[in-house]
């Protein structure tokens, strides 16, 4: 099982507040320990696909507020960013769409506006600034979800855009307060449980874990945790690290440009 220890929340393991959304791909961007926690992370999470021939895993956590959305793009982006790799994140938590709004994109027409039969499957589809990473927004708010998800529709178009990329990372709701993600779980190759350490008790962890099947279960990213060689990578290895950073960072400006 993946297991996966990450600081995103800081030294006083407070989440950052906004009153806007805020853009998911701007997070961490000038921090080279970030990125490197996430190469980290997408190392594993490449070699466990690759062995067991998984493509769609979903990013979820027990309740809001422990990192799977960011967790979900930064991993998506790391991903596309080898260029091995033709990525999709999907939007399916549709009564919050943080992931949507995060990215810059409007809710509709996405997901559900498919799903409910008014949309072709292309018009979904959005290109970001990262190469090799699309975007399907999670569409209008519906009354019931889980329902949605749980159709013969949701089935036919994951199987669909299995055909059409490497890797597609499901960015869905919590575990524990709704049951849109236990509905779509034997659906996905497994999932990457996000739990935010000191913030989230253990037992929702334990009983998310329940939910979803333990054989569902692919690994934990555990958030929040302070990294103690911080200080020495940074010493020893921080040219480096901001050396790759920036590199990153021009490639994304160019490929932003040439699009434009």
């Amino acid at each position: 099982m993946i297991k996966f220890k990450f600081p995103f929340f800081g030294k006083n393991g407070k989440a950052p507040v906004a009153r806007r959304p805020v853009d998911l791909f701007a997070v961490g961007i000038e921090d080279p320990l970030f990125h490197e926690k996430f190469k980290g992370l997408r190392a594993m999470v490449e070699q466990k696909a690759d062995l067991h021939r998984m493509k769609l895993l979903g990013i979820t956590s027990s309740i809001a507020g422990e990192g799977k959305t960011i967790t979900c793009v930064q991993l998506g982006r790391s991903l596309a960013s080898t260029g091995r790799k033709k990525v999709l994140l999907v939007d399916v938590d549709v009564r919050k769409a943080d992931l949507t709004h995060g990215m810059g994109e409007r809710r509709s027409p996405g997901l559900t506006e498919y799903l409910l039969g008014g949309v072709p499957l292309q018009q979904i589809l959005h290109s970001t600034r990262i190469p090799n990473l699309s975007l399907i927004p999670s569409g209008i708010e519906v009354n019931s979800p889980a329902d949605l998800l749980a159709g013969d529709r949701f089935k036919s178009f994951l199987q669909e855009i299995r055909m059409m990329y490497d890797m597609i990372l499901l960015d869905t709701p919590p575990v524990l307060p709704v049951a849109d993600t236990p509905t779509i779980r034997n659906l996905t190759d497994g999932f990457l449980l996000v739990y935010r350490a000191g913030f989230t008790p253990y037992t929702m962890l334990r009983q998310a874990m329940e939910e979803l099947g333990e054989k569902n279960v692919l690994g934990a990213v555990i958030n929040g945790v302070e990294v103690e060689s911080d200080s020495y990578y940074r010493k020893y290895y921080g040219a480096y690290y901001h050396r790759d950073v920036k590199g990153m960072i021009d490639s994304e400006k160019n490929g932003e440009a040439i699009r434009k």
